[in-house]
């Protein structure tokens, strides 16, 4: 046996000869051999011709570019500034934590590693911003959105998406009206008004024997179409409507209307809005005397009420799209991972569904093997996630969550107290 040839030394070169690049396999058979005793090492082989070639030849291995990772980006539309700035930033929390976990998670789609990013946005709860948002989201080609979170904000947002191919799962908006307008791309984590509405009216007269009410709402998207249902599912229930009134979303003097409404002497008053002018209007509804039930759907099913109302806010009654933190499936164990990641802070009721809705965009990636929206956008109606806010999570052909949940709740000493679960088809 040969003893082995020593590698060549190889002393730098000041002007290192042009040698066509058709030459470097020939080279490298050259220098090896085809004797496998006394071949040259590949990489010395190779350093070789790299030091003919000048500096600017690189080898990198194969492998490298088969593990490259993809970055996915999600987009947060949430309002956090203005008056539901708890919601928003909640919200965006919980879009945060989701992304941070499956990064931990190292997941892999269609073969590539995926690194993922949030690209949280603030549309201020306001329908102009929301466009402007939704408009940016497209430009920056994000592959999901979470959002919006009102319905106002939904509404104009919706389209934009759907013309770009994006999906859109909304954890807030629960404007009926949202699934009827045949945009592909939408999708909701929780019950519309419709059936918020319904079991309210319900409640309301079978089990509280209320018999007159008067409706007022705020005039947006979600406050009107909140107050509609509730019109219609109060008659339906043998509730007397005594009279429809209308206000603002960003007022909050509500004299003029309370004292048209003090005179009717109403058994409840039902508002539809949110939080931000539902507990003032509260407030100044028992500063004038008015003993009338206070009546709202979830945007005033909110921890934010009873700091908005006060002391007022006892007794008022709400239905949240869903159901309690504590009844869902997950919900313990995702309480204690938020907390331990936010702080202790008082967790609003959206955040469940905007984690949710983040996993859910996941899951339907991996499902169908690519981060392209109009790739995996046909997995998503039947994806069956289970989530932290519900098993088996799937969708109609709207866009509404199959099987949702209405729970009732009542605030006493200034917390939401259950009354009862209402479980729709």
């Amino acid at each position: 046996m040969n003893p082995p040839i020593a590698p060549p030394v190889l002393a730098p070169l000041r002007h290192p000869p042009r040698i066509p690049r058709p030459l470097v396999p020939r080279m490298l058979r050259r220098i090896t051999g085809r004797c496998s005793a006394c071949r040259v090492p590949l990489a010395l082989a190779r350093a070789a011709v790299a030091a003919c070639l000048g500096a600017s030849a690189v080898f990198a291995p194969a492998s490298l570019a088969q593990d490259a990772a993809i970055t996915v980006r999600i987009g947060s539309a949430e309002p956090m500034t203005g008056s539901l700035a708890a919601v928003g930033m909640d919200n965006t929390n919980a879009v945060r934590l989701a992304i941070e976990e499956l990064n931990r998670r190292g997941m892999v789609i269609g073969g590539k590693r995926v690194l993922w990013e949030l690209d949280a946005q603030d549309d201020q709860g306001d329908p102009r911003q929301a466009t402007q948002v939704a408009q940016k989201f497209v430009d920056q080609k994000v592959n999901g959105v979470v959002g919006h979170a009102s319905s106002g904000s939904t509404g104009p947002a919706a389209p934009i998406y759907a013309r770009a191919g994006i999906p859109q799962i909304t954890p807030a908006s629960t404007d009926s009206s949202l699934a009827r307008r045949g945009h592909a791309t939408f999708f909701r984590l929780l019950a519309d008004d419709d059936a918020q509405s319904e079991s309210l009216a319900r409640y309301a007269a079978d089990t509280l024997h209320l018999r007159t009410v008067v409706v007022i709402d705020d005039r947006t998207a979600y406050g009107q179409g909140q107050a509609d249902g509730f019109a219609r599912a109060a008659k339906a229930s043998g509730l007397s409507v005594l009279a429809r009134e209308y206000t603002n979303d960003k007022a909050s003097d509500f004299s003029a209307v309370l004292t048209r409404v003090r005179s009717l002497r109403p058994d409840a008053i039902f508002y539809g809005g949110l939080y931000g002018q539902g507990g003032p209007l509260l407030r100044q509804m028992r500063r004038l005397g008015i003993e009338a039930r206070y009546i709202g759907g979830n945007g005033s099913c909110l921890p934010a009420m009873a700091q908005a109302a006060g002391e007022a806010v006892n007794g008022a009654l709400c239905a949240e799209s869903g159901l309690p933190l504590q009844s869902m499936p997950e919900g313990e164990a995702w309480l204690k991972r938020y907390r331990a990641r936010f702080g202790a802070a008082t967790v609003q009721t959206f955040s469940p569904y905007a984690y949710d809705a983040t996993m859910v965009l996941a899951a339907a990636m991996a499902k169908a093997g690519s981060t392209e929206p109009r790739k995996y956008l046909p997995y998503l109606r039947d994806i069956g996630y289970d989530g932290v806010t519900k098993r088996g999570i799937r969708f109609t052909p709207q866009g509404n969550l199959i099987a949702p949940a209405v729970t009732i709740e009542e605030f006493r000493d200034g917390r939401q107290t259950v009354l009862g679960v209402q479980q729709l088809p």
